[in-house]
This record gives C-alpha cells, structure tokens and sequence, in this order.
C-alpha cells in the first residue's frame, strides 16, 4: 500500500474534499469508475467460491460492510479521509483502507484531493494480514 501523507502536507482541496471521494467510492463500490477494489486472498477464502453465484450473498455482505461504514473516530481517521475502517465479516476482524495513486499506479498522488490526478485503491483485508 501508498505510504500515507499527512493531511498537512497535501494540496489545497483538503481533508474534506478527499472525505467525500472516498466516501464516493464506497458508496460505488461496485462500480468505482477508474479507480480500484481489490481484496487480499484471505478475504477471498472468506468468502468461498463465487464461480457460478456460488458465495455471492458472501460477496454482497462484505461490499455493503465496507459501503456501510461510518464510525469514522479520530482514532481510525485522525485527518478526517474516511480513509479506512474496521468491521466484522464471517467472525473475522476485517479492515479496508484506500491509498492514492498517480494515473498509472506506479507512485503516490501528488494531490489525493484531485480525482483527475489520483487513482483510489480500495484494499479489503483480514486485521491479521496488515
């Protein structure tokens, strides 16, 4: 994942306005436009076979858990992103968390506020495989 930088040392649009993309993502989740979701493969095996519509109730829980979030404390969101959250899925400890990249993945964002200059990567994982 990006290394993530501070809120103070990001360009002009803020704290509020990389809240609300995100938030946009999550809301979108099953359509995120250019950007990502991806999942580790311990979430994968959570979830179980989806070939054939098998496990796709599964698939559906997890989206909506992490769609669905809002305990944005200052705790998980020190600089107000809603850039990660902590949530329970079959029993587990689970986390997502979104980095900011440049238009071709190969780097950070330079301006995580500016959705023509950065790429979300929505990353669904197990707290243990952090």
């Amino acid at each position: 994942m990006a290394e993530q930088t501070p809120q103070h040392d990001r360009a002009a649009g803020g704290a509020g306005e990389i809240a609300r993309l995100n938030d946009w993502l999550r809301d979108n989740i099953a359509n995120p436009g250019n950007n990502r979701v991806v999942m580790t493969a311990g979430v994968a095996d959570l979830i179980g076979d989806v070939g054939l519509f098998r496990g796709f109730q599964k698939r559906a829980a997890l989206m909506r858990a992490v769609r669905d979030f809002a305990e944005f404390t200052p705790g998980i969101d020190p600089y107000g992103e809603h850039d990660m959250g902590s949530f329970e899925f079959e029993t587990t400890a689970c986390l997502w968390k979104i980095d900011y990249y440049d238009l071709d993945l190969s780097a950070g964002s330079e301006d995580p506020a500016d959705p023509f200059k950065t790429v979300r990567v929505l990353t669904i994982m197990r707290a243990d495989e952090r």
